[in-house]
């Protein structure tokens, strides 16, 4: 259950510190990638040194660290991930969490994460017999927070026994594999699309024609940023190859932003297999074929410099015919101007797709650039005619109508 997951491991203050060593190393021997946040009052027990040593990767100590919060990294670490496990926690911490109290990297993480949470508490049994030590223990599994321990024994830094010690990490790594289990189960019932991955493409793509000038198109990608931010609701892992675009990158998506169709092409065959390919950006049909090195300037003639075009690649008919790569649901899109539905039916025997979304772009629709599109779902079974919808609401139905004909991946 642990192998290819992540796992961001928090470490808090506690003689029982010194478990989270051998715990990492437990959590890596099944296959996880352990990202560590050290507290201070972990530091005071073990060093980031011997941690870094056993996860093989950077250590997290600081909330105001400039170079990881360049790219916002309490955020990433609190989202990109599998499981935020915390041992040892302590009732300090704890009471910050059940109160909502983020002032340092670690309590930060917490506040902002979605994922499943494990504690493993250690402390001296009377702090964990206090009653407000049992009410923090009740708020957190309230918020759905899961435990596992403490135990009964003696405590390692006073000689007294009871209830407080840390479990076993043996112990700790079954319970995250039981609640990431469950989790998995839970996430398959409510999100379609779970386990899947699905790769779109977006927007135009610029074909330089010397370093000031390109060939391009009118693409806004609204519509396949949407279907990428629609996938992502939906649970699937997505990546959104992207032309140029004045656009927001969609949230918990993997970005791959490109300029020419030679770089599409690339990005996409490069972040293959998926399950689901959607290729809605507008390619360029044509690149020059030597692009100048210099601006080519007017010589005065009067007469147009001479440009001689070759075709670019064709991403969804090179998809299509791929004999190990080809998604087991490949989608087209057709914007065309004139002979809608014969060009998208062309298109699909064409390049062997399964799906053709086929759009009129005709400049008196406004749907190149603008914020609504009117599609026709293109297959085998024939043709499926939508009305006039946003672009996020044509987003929505095209995941929903995906997720019914393939499904959650199977756990």
């Amino acid at each position: 259950m642990l192998n290819n997951t992540r796992v961001v491991l928090i470490i808090s203050g506690g003689i029982a510190a010194y478990k989270s060593l051998d715990l990492i190393r437990r959590l890596r021997e099944r296959g996880a990638t352990v990202r560590a946040v050290l507290t201070k009052g972990a530091q005071q027990f073990i060093t980031p040194l011997a941690v870094g040593a056993l996860t093989a990767e950077k250590v997290y100590t600081e909330l105001f660290d400039r170079e990881a919060e360049q790219d916002v990294g309490h955020i990433r670490l609190a989202r990109d991930n599998d499981l935020i496990l915390i041992a040892p926690v302590t009732a300090d911490l704890m009471a910050k969490m059940a109160h909502g109290i983020a002032d340092d990297l670690a309590t930060a993480v917490l506040l902002a994460t979605d994922k499943p949470v494990l504690l493993a508490p250690a402390m001296n049994p009377k702090m964990w017999a206090n009653p407000a030590t049992a009410r923090n223990v009740a708020a957190l599994k309230s918020d759905r927070c899961s435990f596992i321990g403490p135990k009964a024994g003696e405590m390692a830094e006073s000689g007294e026994a009871g209830v407080g010690r840390m479990a076993e990490p043996l112990e700790i790594v079954a319970a995250a594999e039981a609640l990431l289990s469950e989790h998995v189960q839970q996430t398959a019932e409510t999100l379609p699309l779970s386990g899947r991955h699905m790769v779109v493409t977006s927007g135009p793509t610029h074909e330089p024609i010397d370093p000031v000038r390109y060939l391009a198109n009118r693409s806004s990608g609204k519509q396949g940023h949407a279907i990428a931010a629609a996938a992502s609701a939906a649970g699937a892992k997505v990546t959104l190859v992207s032309g140029p675009v004045n656009l927001p990158d969609p949230a918990d998506v993997t970005m791959i932003h490109v300029e020419t169709a030679a770089e599409m092409l690339l990005a996409v065959t490069e972040a293959l297999p998926a399950d689901v390919a959607i290729m809605s950006a507008a390619v360029a049909d044509w690149r020059v074929a030597s692009e100048g090195q210099q601006k080519i300037k007017k010589d005065g003639s009067g007469a147009p410099p001479s440009l001689n075009l070759v075709e670019n690649p064709d991403i969804l008919a090179t998809i299509g015919h791929h004999e190990s790569l080809r998604p087991s649901l490949l989608i087209g899109f057709a914007a065309e101007t004139q002979n809608l539905l014969e060009n998208a039916k062309g298109k699909l025997e064409r390049k062997r797709a399964d799906w053709i979304v086929a759009n009129d772009v005709s400049p008196e629709t406004g749907i190149m650039g603008g914020d609504r599109n009117t599609v026709r779902i293109v297959s085998a079974d024939g043709v499926e005619d939508w009305p006039a919808l946003d672009k996020t609401e044509v987003a929505r139905r095209l995941v929903s109508r995906i997720a019914t004909h393939i499904g959650p991946a199977k756990s």
